[in-house]
């Protein structure tokens, strides 16, 4: 397995910096998050090649695609549409998708919105498939998302949207909440588990909670996943959809992702 980190998680560093600490401790690759403002192609190529990484995958912006006004949607998929170019240019394999980010509740009607979001996935997984990217669609939590929020609910959305490049994006912090057995999540999603992001419970390190590390491990060995892994914990503190958080937070992070780079590879399954 490939194992890299989503750059969210540093806030505003440089990628430069974040790409030589990554280097540094071990880790293969990076999941970008979708600030598009925030890179230029060229520069991006050449600090990760210079460091030796990969980029495994793009995170999105908190774009609406499930929005009751077309309006708004359409600007999401526009947004959409821009993050595949990028993802193409720079050899990200994978992109996630989600709807908005602390939305927590349909502004309209809610089997109307699940199908806004299907025929948007649909336009944009048309553009992807054209440039061999993936669409892995994240599975949240209530308290962060309205529309998809357990492996079964993404399952059934996969094959709504009926189209051979998109799949399930499985997160450990939020099937913690919302699972009731994180390893049948695992083993449901099965060949359309695309991208695998871990945290624990807490959403801090791996080994600082009470996942089942080693059962989650034994499970995507189970289904013989060939995806890659990605560390997203954050430092404690309030407010989940920032990881600027008071005092050392970005120390606390590099240690968490360090921990949790150790915590994987020692726990790797052995045939």
């Amino acid at each position: 397995m490939r194992y890299g980190v989503c750059n969210w998680i540093f806030g505003d560093e440089d990628l430069a910096t974040t790409a030589a600490y990554l280097a540094r401790t071990g880790f293969d690759g990076i999941e970008l998050k979708g600030d598009l403002e925030l890179y230029q192609i060229a520069a991006v190529n050449e600090i990760l090649d210079d460091h030796g990484l990969a980029v495994l995958s793009l995170t999105p912006e908190d774009v609406d695609l499930a929005h009751p006004d077309a309006r708004v949607r359409q600007r999401a998929v526009d947004y959409y549409l821009r993050l595949l170019d990028f993802a193409a240019a720079i050899g990200a394999p994978v992109v996630s998708c989600h709807g908005a980010v602390g939305r927590i509740r349909a502004l309209a009607d809610h089997a109307e919105e699940y199908d806004h979001l299907v025929a948007s996935v649909r336009i944009v997984a048309q553009r992807a498939a054209g440039a061999n990217l993936l669409l892995a669609m994240e599975v949240l939590n209530r308290y962060e998302s309205h529309l998809l929020n357990t492996a079964a609910q993404a399952t059934d959305f996969v094959s709504d949207v009926a189209a051979s490049n998109v799949g399930i994006l499985l997160d450990t912090y939020h099937m913690n909440i919302e699972e009731a057995n994180p390893c049948m999540a695992i083993l449901d999603a099965w060949e359309r588990l695309l991208l695998f992001h871990v945290a624990d419970s807490n959403r801090r390190a791996i080994g600082r909670g009470h996942t089942d590390f080693l059962a989650l491990m034994r499970a995507l060995q189970r289904i013989d996943y060939a995806g890659d892994i990605i560390v997203e914990c954050t430092a404690a503190g309030p407010d989940p959809f920032t990881p600027v958080k008071d005092g050392d937070w970005r120390g606390q992070v590099r240690r968490y992702a360090a921990e949790s780079l150790r915590f994987l590879k020692a726990r790797e399954p052995v045939n």
